[in-house]
Parts: C-alpha cells; structure tokens; sequence
C-alpha cells in the first residue's frame, strides 16, 4: 500500500497550548490511526515553530534566556502526546532538532540558485502575531483579522521572494487535482486569490530586530530568515531532504499522500508560499491540504495573544482524554467555526458513548453472562424474530469501514463518527424489539435463538470496537477486552463511566 505521511501545523510557544491546538492534532491522529487500522505505512509528524518573534517577545517579558524559555515552553507542547493520546512517530523542535538547520539551508540554496531572491527595502504594517505584513485593505477596521490588533509600521531591507513567478503553476497543481484543497470552499477562496494576482514577499527580518534568534540567511549573517519559510521546511527538513536520504524518498518523494492539517488562518501560507517554495527548490508538492475552521467560546476565536484559551489539559483531568477526543470529532462540522462548552462535551460523551456504545456492550455482556456463562454461539444459523426481521445489523456493521473510509477521505469526522452512532443506534433498536431478557423467561420462547442473536450483537461491538479506535483509542481497548476475541466475552463493567 502507498506510504501515507501526516503532518500538522507546527504552533508558536509563545504561550500555552489551547483547546484550537488540541482539535488539530487529534484530527491528524485520527487520520493516522485510521490508516494504520487498514494496514497503509503511516508517518504522523508533530513539533514546534521555536523561531518567531512573538517568543522572543515573550522571553523578553518573562526576563529569561530566549532558547531556556522556548525549550520549556515547547515541553508544554510536546506533553499533549501523551494526555491526548497521539500516535506521533516524529516531533520537531526547528530550534534545537539537528535535521532542521541544514533542511533549511539547502532548501534556500536551492531557491537562491533558481534566482528566486533579491534584496529590497520594504516599508509596511507588520502583525507581530501572524509573523507577517499586512496590506491597509487586508485589515478589519485598522486591525489584524486574525488577533484583533493594530499592526506596527516596520520599515526593513529584506530578502526577498519571487512567488509572482509561480502563480500559474501553483493554480495549475490545485485545478488539476495535483494539490487537493479540503473543503472546497477553502480551495475556492485560495483559486480566487491566484486570480487577485501573487506579490513577492519578504523572507528575512533583520538579526537585530529578531534579537539574533533564528536561523542566519546563507550568506547574509545580518538577516535571520522569516519564521514562516523557516517553519514551512519542516515538513521535509525531519525527513533529511538535504541528504534525499530513504526517508525522505519513502515519505516525500515517492508515490504515497502527503498530508497537512492546518487551521484556515494559515491556508495561504500552505497552499501558496509553500507550493512556490517547493516549485522553486524542485521537490515534489503535498497531495492534500486539510483545513478546519476555528474553536470558539461566547463566540471568540482561541488565541493565546488575547488569553482567550480553553486549556486542554483541564479539560482531560477532569472529563478524560475520551470525552475530549470524542467531542472534536463528534460536535466540530467539516466547515464552520465550533462554539465550545463543556455542556456540550458532557452531553457529547454521554449520549453516544456511556448511553450508546458503552451500554450496549455492558448489557449484552451481562445477558450473556447470566444466562450463557459469558458463552457465544457463533454458528451462523439464523437469527431473524419476528418482532426484530426488518433490523439487518450484518449488513450495517460490514458496510461501517467503507463508509468510515468514505468520510475520513475528506476528513469530514462528524459524519465518520455520525456512522458509527448510527450503528450502535441499530443494534440497540434490535435489543429493544426482540427484548431477550422476556424471551429467556418465556417457557415457550428459543434459548437458542437468543444465545445466537447476542453473539450476533457482540460481533457487531466488536466491529464498532475496532472502528471506534482511531477515535477513542483509549476507551476502544477497554471495550475490546470486555467483548473478548473468541467465543467469551469478560465480565461486565462500564467502559465509559458517565459524567455528570
């Protein structure tokens, strides 16, 4: 099967990490678990932009070395691994990983010998927050639309890079499908910009504005290069690419997808700037670009500059790592921004896994084991009741993984995890007509028919179990052991404990 490689954005470590951040890497990992689970080579790569301004900024006020506060900020970062149980194969630090510094080099010595740079002095408004200039009619009343602030005035000679060049064929990858854009509407939005027309832009920012941090320009020790040049190589620059090297063949240069997951706000830094990059080095361009929109709460975006954050590791020690993963990819759309509360979380956990999966396999365990000791009656003989005929669970639970495929294609999550729902709504509708607990009790009813049609139910849990896992992995090996492998089942508990 073709090598499936996953990356997300990489997150300034400014400040801590937020709820935004914690929807993004547990989409990517449900992407990756996903195709683990149908058997594709899969590489998930995380990590942290280490070389922004906004950090120096911040180690600036927090009066401590820039590289001790970045290195323990980005601890922050890198600890979600564990608390949301991602499945990372790799993380990238871009200020203290060694692959980094000389991916970046080459890549710009590549460009440099396309004739792709040039020196120009440049006066503008630059956002200290999105790390870039701003045109006066690109603002929202005077200020940033992504933070709400008012840009300074910067007046820099910079170096600078010849995207103009490569509109039509950065336009040609995503028309042709080369480049796929995902939802639509985002690939749209990014077409209509091609056919505003592309500007040049600055990559390099004087050494002594960014306090010397940063990654000296080859050749030019008095300019560091641009955070978001920088930090768009590291996609390829934890693969080696200036040594092209087995990893980077594999992964990067080979037949296989090549997949980011980034939030809207930066859809034009990865589907513009980082296209004309690779067009100018001659590396082979990403396959897909997902992009999500943006978490909200009393309808303000989570930004770490304006302290609007909800903290995600609140959040996991008081509901756990399931209720959290199961909300992000319940309750978030394919398109739109999500408003977040823990209301909804709640709700979100309960419905559909305590009172869904979670009790549909207690009760059925506990039927079978009353009644069968823990037995399964696997022959395929019939189990069609009158009452239950029309409720076909067989045929439901083999179409799950295609239609989990389907939606996970376009990393549409609400409707894989809509699928899933569906199915355990099934086989609890087929519970509640055939009633096993009155038939058993019947003098005249068939023990045997009912041993089979439970058998019938904890085959189809399992199959919910595994499909389950990319999404709640955690809660999905609980429920794999209680449902057993063979023909027991263990004795029943709750798997997903309700919150109140």
């Amino acid at each position: 099967m073709k090598p499936y490689y996953i990356t997300t954005a990489i997150p300034y470590v400014n400040a801590a990490p937020h709820l935004g951040h914690a929807l993004e890497f547990v989409q990517a990992d449900v992407l990756a678990r996903h195709r683990r689970l149908r058997g594709q080579p899969v590489r998930f790569l995380s990590g942290t932009d280490d070389h922004a301004l906004k950090n120096v900024l911040a180690a600036r006020n927090a009066g401590v070395p820039v590289a001790s506060y970045v290195s323990s900020a980005a601890d922050r970062f890198q600890a979600l691994q564990e608390l949301l149980d991602l499945s990372c194969d790799d993380y990238i630090r871009t200020s203290s990983d060694p692959r980094h510094r000389p991916g970046v080099d080459y890549l710009w010595q590549r460009c440099a010998d396309a004739g792709d740079f040039y020196q120009h002095t440049y006066t503008g408004l630059y956002c200290v927050g999105c790390e870039q200039f701003y045109e006066p009619d690109s603002l929202v009343d005077g200020v940033c639309p992504e933070h709400g602030t008012e840009p300074e005035q910067v007046a820099e000679t910079n170096w600078f890079f010849r995207l103009s060049r490569y509109r039509d064929q950065i336009k040609e990858a995503i028309t042709s499908g080369a480049v796929t854009i995902n939802p639509s509407q985002k690939r749209n939005e990014i077409l209509a910009l091609l056919d505003a027309g592309l500007k040049d832009f600055s990559v390099s920012r004087p050494a002594a504005r960014a306090a010397g941090w940063g990654i000296r320009v080859p050749g030019d020790p008095s300019q560091v290069i641009y955070v978001w040049w920088d930090a768009l190589t590291n996609y390829i620059t934890a693969l080696g690419v200036h040594q092209h090297g087995e990893d980077y063949k594999f992964w990067w240069a080979g037949r296989g997808e090549r997949v980011h997951v980034i939030g809207k706000g930066i859809t034009r830094f990865h589907s513009v700037y980082w296209i004309g990059l690779l067009l100018s080095a001659g590396e082979p361009l990403p396959t897909t670009i997902h992009v999500h929109d943006y978490v909200n709460v009393a309808g303000a975006k989570l930004s770490k500059s304006t302290g609007n954050i909800v903290d995600p590791v609140d959040l996991v020690n008081v509901y756990g790592t399931d209720a959290l993963r199961w909300w992000i990819t319940r309750e978030v759309p394919l398109l739109g921004d999500t408003e977040f509360t823990t209301a909804r979380l709640i709700q979100a956990y309960n419905t559909d896994l305590a009172n869904g999966i979670g009790n549909l396999g207690n009760r059925t365990v506990a039927l079978l084991h009353k009644y069968y000791d823990g037995r399964l009656d696997l022959d395929d003989g019939p189990v069609i009741g009158p009452a239950w005929a029309s409720i076909d669970l067989d045929t439901a639970c083999a179409a799950l993984p295609s239609k989990i495929d389907a939606a996970l294609q376009s990393a549409d999550f609400r409707s894989a995890t809509a699928q899933l729902v569906a199915t355990v709504d099934l086989a609890n509708q087929l519970l509640n007509a055939a009633q096993p607990w009155k038939v058993i009790r019947n003098p005249d009813g068939d023990p045997g028919l009912i041993q089979r049609l439970l058998s019938r139910v904890v085959q189809a849990c399992r199959t919910i179990a595994t499909e389950i896992t990319p999404f709640c992995p955690g809660g999905a090996t609980r429920l794999t052991s209680q449902l057993g492998d063979s023909d027991r089942v263990t004795s029943p508990e709750p798997v997903f404990a309700r919150l109140t």
